[in-house]
């Protein structure tokens, strides 16, 4: 028989020392939890946690350690109608498992209910041959052992990306370690990262996930991952060696790898649902241990509340959920040493009765934590919800994925009408959106393209979504800003190609140049193409995989240009608002029409207008961190989003010396040519643009 003592209540999950391990889990509405040890056989043990306090069942089991794989059983009643689900009969994935073992079989064990039948009366059948395990995980190695970079914001470039997508294909990555953490660590994969000269590495999901049935049926997969079942175990099929616990050190040893090369890492998280779905879906974990504690119901505790699109929602307003968040936020950062967090749909974590709330309980929480409130944050500011667009309201310590500079810069280059005025803003940062609530340029990530949706190749050759493969999941996307330049996909001719490939420069350039963070999309800087699919989620294949050996060499270099050019001029990365004050005569930013003139009030309105110039002044751009003066070149940057070419008129004398070109993405390479005196005009191909600097 297998001992158990009484243990202590904290900390929750599974801790082990020297003489074995303490379970805790916590559940307001048990009656009873028994713990379920298994053996390497699969043999199952059941012993009752002995003691609760506050709510919290713990016991401690003598003589076991690190890659016991353990489950819970919650007695309870089952009561949908009052928001009550517990069923012994399910075994139930542990909530701060550092680990798990396995992959959901999907089949009438997992559900509480008679499938076919409504979910009123609780089904017995035993889920535990079904279901993955929780695995015990020893302790974290010493946290000095793994320094962050600590990039400023103003100076961090984004790269996002997928841990299997960018390593699946990797010619120089040897097979065993494609499309796996280690896969990331390589050298290659590195190499490429550091020699573009981005500054952070956004990985798509990495907890623990589950592949939804319906999904596995169309002999499809929950490729990104957005379906989380563990927010403290790394995604076992990301390890190479094992998933006792190996997964979360060679997750580690991926993060250390790139600290080395001075990369920061960032992890997308969903924390505003999970992968148990609606009240029809499966009993892997929270449903059964707490469903009313765990997430938000209707006026009517049988159904949930879905602000998400994915069934259910979970409740930030119980003290525990929030709780379980910042416990597993802070070993993300402590233990595992990542260095920041997307958040998934955030606006659903700021919903505490309907609305969303500037000032929840969540961010009140992440605010005050010494821990998180130096890491990095963003927020992807809206959710499916009535009023959840909240791209600007975020609280000060926030950054968010700018939504409407993806949609601003889209429209000016696809020629829509009356974007200039709203161009001019994304360009500088989005002060309408940040400036009043006390945000710098850098809390605005902007981006072009990111993982949901179309690639930048793709951007340029398609007009609709291509979601075929997609089957009866082939909606989605919303990708409707797009700009086909000539014909529908994949085409022979060389006038298309080479307008598709100017585009692409055109939308590069546009991002490196604006003020905030730019958030490049993994693959765009070799011409990824996913033939026109825009919600790629169910494709892990060869179709969202990095096409490596197909690279479009000139993309890169042209990225890595641009990059090094963002890194080099202090003016295109400010860390405060332009203010247009003259210093020594000239003003910090200046808007000027083709002629050459300062752009009046007028010339915003006309809804025509696809040009302008812009200077930036190189002087007074603020100080270092230590004091020292922040200085650089003055920059003229010459748009024209017409078909058309069209001569622009340099400014004044006041504005500069002599003006030479660095960047024109007119030319196949980007590399601007030629030099003229203060004064003179420049022609500047249609849909295009070029970047001046003076070296007065």
């Amino acid at each position: 028989m297998t001992p158990v003592w009484p243990g202590r209540p904290y900390p929750l999950g599974a801790t082990a020392d020297t003489d074995g391990v303490n379970f805790t889990l916590f559940s307001e509405v048990a009656e009873r939890v028994e713990l379920c040890l298994f053996d390497d056989a699969g043999r199952e043990t059941r012993v009752d946690l002995p003691e609760t306090t506050a709510y919290v069942w713990h016991g401690f089991v003598p003589g076991i350690g690190a890659g016991q794989r353990y489950g819970f059983r919650v007695h309870g009643p089952y009561d949908p109608a009052r928001g009550l689900r517990c069923q012994p009969a399910k075994l139930l994935l542990d909530p701060y498992a550092r680990a798990i073992e396995g992959d959901v079989r999907w089949g009438q064990e997992v559900f509480a209910y008679r499938l076919g039948a409504d979910d009123l009366a609780p089904d017995d059948t035993d889920s535990a041959a079904a279901v993955p395990r929780s695995v015990v995980v020893s302790g974290a190695p010493e946290r000095a052992a793994d320094a962050h970079p600590r990039v400023p914001w103003h100076r961090t470039v984004i790269y996002e990306t997928h841990v299997k997508g960018i390593t699946m294909c990797h010619p120089r990555v040897p097979p065993e370690h494609r499309g796996k953490y280690l896969g990331l660590a390589h050298p290659a994969v590195i190499e490429h990262l550091v020699s573009l000269g981005v500054t952070a590495v956004e990985l798509q999901p990495v907890h623990q996930f589950v592949h939804q049935p319906l999904l596995l049926e169309k002999g499809l997969r929950n490729y990104w991952g957005y379906d989380t079942i563990g927010y403290f175990a790394p995604h076992n099929a990301y390890a190479v060696s094992g998933q006792r616990g190996e997964q979360v050190r060679e997750f580690r040893q991926m993060v250390r790898a790139l600290h080395d090369a001075g990369l920061e890492v960032i992890l997308d998280v969903v924390y505003n649902h999970t992968a148990e779905g609606n009240h029809l879906g499966p009993t892997l974990s929270f449903r059964g241990i707490d469903d009313a504690a765990y997430y938000r119901h209707t006026e009517d505790p049988r159904w949930y509340m879905d602000y998400t699109g994915t069934g259910n929602s979970l409740n930030m307003r119980h003290p525990n959920v929030l709780q379980l968040i910042m416990d597993s936020l802070r070993y993300w950062v402590n233990d595992m040493h990542v260095d920041g967090f997307r958040f998934d749909l955030a606006a659903t974590l700021a919903r505490e009765l309907h609305d969303v709330d500037r000032l929840s309980s969540f961010f009140d929480l992440i605010q005050q934590d010494p821990t998180l409130r130096q890491t990095k944050l963003i927020a992807e500011p809206w959710d499916v919800g009535e009023g959840g667009y909240h791209v600007g309201n975020f609280p000060p310590l926030w950054s968010e994925w700018n939504g409407r500079y993806r949609d601003a810069v889209r429209d000016f280059w696809r020629g829509g009408e009356r974007t200039l005025p709203e161009m001019a803003s994304r360009l500088t940062g989005s002060s309408d959106l940040y400036e009043s609530s006390g945000r710098r340029p850098y809390h605005s990530v902007n981006f072009v393209t990111a993982h949901d949706g179309f690639t930048l190749r793709d951007l340029v050759s398609y007009n609709e979504g291509h979601n075929e493969a997609n089957g009866e999941f082939a909606g989605g996307g919303g990708d409707h800003r797009s700009w086909n330049c000539g014909a529908e996909g994949p085409t022979e001719d060389p006038a298309v190609n080479a307008l598709r490939a100017r585009q692409q420069r055109n939308f590069l350039a546009t991002l490196f140049l604006s003020q905030g963070v730019p958030m490049l999309l993994g693959g765009d800087e070799i011409g990824r193409t996913q033939r026109g699919n825009n919600n790629a989620f169910c494709q892990d294949n060869e179709l969202t995989w990095y096409d490596w050996n197909g690279a479009d060499e000139a993309i890169c270099a042209f990225v890595r240009r641009l990059i090094a050019f963002r890194r080099e001029h202090a003016a295109v990365r400010r860390r405060r608002w332009f203010h247009g004050r003259p210093i020594r005569g000239v003003p910090d930013i200046a808007w000027f029409d083709v002629a050459g003139n300062e752009m009046g009030e007028d010339q915003w309105s006309v809804g025509f207008a696809r040009s302008l110039a812009v200077f930036l002044s190189g002087k007074a751009l603020g100080t270092g961190e230590r004091g020292e003066p922040i200085r650089d070149e003055d920059l003229l940057v010459l748009v024209n989003a017409h078909d058309g070419p069209l001569s622009f008129r340099l400014p004044s004398e006041r504005f500069a010396g002599r003006w030479r070109a660095l960047i024109d993405t007119a030319r196949p390479d980007g590399v601007g040519r030629g030099e003229t005196g203060a004064a003179g005009e420049w022609e500047v191909e249609g849909r295009s643009l070029v970047v001046l600097t003076s070296g007065r």
